[in-house]
């Protein structure tokens, strides 16, 4: 989702909700203790010099029980960010949260609320290292049409 996305979203709603990619949800008095444009450059394993950039929310709880951040309250941080840190809004949003560790998550919305999306690692040099990409289920049938099997 891109920040673009998350703006127009908090335009509609009235109260923020985050929920975990187990069903649970980010306690209802968290904090936004970070809004930030994160630049990543590397190298893939095959070579490859890239360049990745997003936005990133950081969402804390404390023992401030009677914290609630509204939409409106986001909006304004957000915008802040984007004067001061001259973001572009096409750009997508991670967020970290912590559990056991810092989990990292791409931000999804549905039902009326955020949803924080597991992400997952890959490698981006595929075929500089010799793995296959994942065939299709038609792909892995031996009697696919035109295999001659049937």
């Amino acid at each position: 989702m891109t920040l673009r996305q998350v703006k127009a979203h908090l335009a509609e709603m009235d109260t923020l909700q985050f929920q975990l990619p187990d069903g649970s949800t980010v306690p209802s008095h968290f904090h936004v203790t970070e809004v930030g444009q994160v630049s990543r450059d590397f190298i893939d394993c095959g070579g490859t010099l890239r360049h990745d950039k997003a936005v990133n929310f950081q969402l804390w709880n404390a023992d401030d029980v009677d914290h609630r951040l509204q939409p409106e309250k986001l909006k304004n941080i957000i915008k802040l960010t984007e004067k001061k840190l001259f973001i572009d809004d096409r750009l997508e949003v991670e967020v970290e949260y912590q559990g056991s560790t810092i989990g990292k998550y791409s931000l999804e919305f549905g039902e009326g609320k955020f949803h924080l999306a597991s992400t997952r690692t890959d490698c981006l040099a595929k075929d500089q290292c010799g793995i296959p990409e994942p065939q299709s289920e038609e792909q892995n049938s031996s009697c696919a049409p035109g295999s001659g099997c049937c």
